[in-house]
């Protein structure tokens, strides 16, 4: 099996997604000008943009990475005069229907055909157990969603599965709740959210896997640069973890505690993987990360650790697919309704390159090293994720693969082929 002869350099990933996505949204609800640096300008984030500029949010923008936005409180959206496009983002549907929940009119959200088919009766049942009123597809699971809101009371709601999305959709409805709100998950998810309602000025309480809102009067405008996305880095990581003798920097990631399962991993698989100059930026742990490529053994990834590194799972299966012996992940049912079903995705395509694999109904095995087959085209089933993680074992195992549909790869990392092509020689 051929290998990518050298990974080395510096490589820059994009502002980080989950975060600017939460960044626009709550600098709309706050009094008086907030600016966003590092903002990622990605087709899923710029949703988001065109969501809060139909409530009558006023947002500028100074360049393609920092924005300017002028809110004019808590209550001063407005009704949308059309029906919202979310695109492919389920962060900017299931997230901003906490907001519109609240506003007294009538917002219909919808989607493109790969949104249309992800679940959103995780949000709406709190949502309408709050007080709002919201239908849609398939006995009000499916978009597109018609939510006519208003007043809310506050309630305490246990997850039945740990989503940073669900969490922080209820987080932001409890902000206009008649009372506090409490969200319990079996889990900790990442906390993006509770930091930046916390520098606005929100009061907001962490116990153990419990988090309560507490209505406040007004947000604070918010000043932030937003750090590099650990999910886009993670391509980036695997691929030099898996090249002995690689050395790749990548500047300035936010490493928050919920957002760092992949890096766990791979130092049980064996990587070498560091944080230098550590420091805070706006709330967010932020690193430069340093990976030295060698040899990498197999790893078990528990239930526990899932959301932790829920989005890098396809990334690691590229490193499982390289590691000796079989890599086993448990208790990722999650990733049955992402983009695609990315547990069937994967198991699919790497079945296709000669890879050793198979799938649990909440997870997957893959046993390496595999000898990947020259030449196979493989799908990316419209995900980017998916995408990035086939192109990636391409680059490791250094034979040409061909991968349909990388369009969608524009959704979070515009410029990924440019620089995996840098880096990769």
């Amino acid at each position: 099996m051929g290998r990518t002869t050298k990974v080395s350099g510096t490589v820059t990933v994009p502002g980080d997604k989950s975060i600017s996505h939460r960044a626009v949204m709550l600098a709309s609800m706050a009094e008086g000008q907030s600016r966003i640096r590092g903002f990622l300008p990605a087709e899923d984030t710029l949703r988001t943009v065109g969501m809060m500029i139909a409530l009558g949010v006023d947002l500028q923008e100074r360049s393609p990475t920092e924005i300017l936005v002028r809110g004019g409180g808590m209550r001063s959206f407005v009704e949308p005069q059309d029906v919202i496009d979310a695109g492919n983002s389920g962060t900017s549907i299931r997230i901003g229907a906490g907001i519109l929940a609240a506003q007294p009119f009538l917002s219909i959200v919808t989607g493109d055909p790969y949104l249309r088919r992800r679940p959103m009766g995780r949000i709406v049942t709190p949502l309408t157990r709050m007080g709002a009123v919201i239908t849609g597809r398939r006995e009000n699971t499916l978009p597109p969603l018609c939510i006519r809101g208003g007043n809310l009371r506050g309630i305490r709601y246990e997850m039945p599965v740990a989503s940073a999305q669900v969490k922080s959709s209820i987080l932001l409805a409890g902000l206009y709740a008649d009372s506090p709100v409490t969200v319990a998950e079996p889990f900790p998810s990442r906390d993006h959210t509770e930091r930046m309602l916390l520098s606005m000025g929100a009061r907001v309480v962490q116990e153990g896997n419990e988090v309560t809102v507490h209505p406040p009067e007004r947000l604070r405008p918010l000043s932030m640069t937003v750090p590099g996305d650990i999910s886009s880095a993670s391509f980036f990581m695997v691929l030099a973890a898996c090249v002995p003798g690689s050395t790749l920097h990548i500047p300035s990631v936010g490493v928050n505690p919920g957002r760092t399962g992949l890096v766990s991993v791979l130092r049980r698989m064996g990587a070498d993987v560091r944080f230098a100059s550590p420091r805070e930026e706006g709330g967010e742990p932020v690193a430069d990360i340093v990976v030295h490529g060698r040899g990498l053994g197999a790893a078990e990834v528990p239930p526990e650790e899932v959301p932790s590194l829920i989005d890098e799972i396809p990334a690691l299966c590229v490193a499982a697919s390289m590691a000796e012996g079989r890599t086993e992940i448990r208790g990722a049912t999650e990733l049955r309704v992402k983009e695609s079903d990315r547990i069937g995705a994967m198991v699919k395509e790497l079945s296709a390159l000669g890879v050793s694999c198979g799938e649990y109904p909440d997870g997957l095995w893959v046993h390496g090293p595999a000898r990947i087959a020259p030449g196979t085209e493989v799908e990316s089933h419209g995900d980017h994720r998916i995408a990035m993680s086939l192109m990636v074992l391409s680059a490791a195992a250094g034979v040409p693969v061909k991968v349909s549909d990388t369009a969608c790869i524009a959704t979070s990392f515009p410029g990924f082929p440019e620089a995996l092509r840098e880096v990769a020689r």
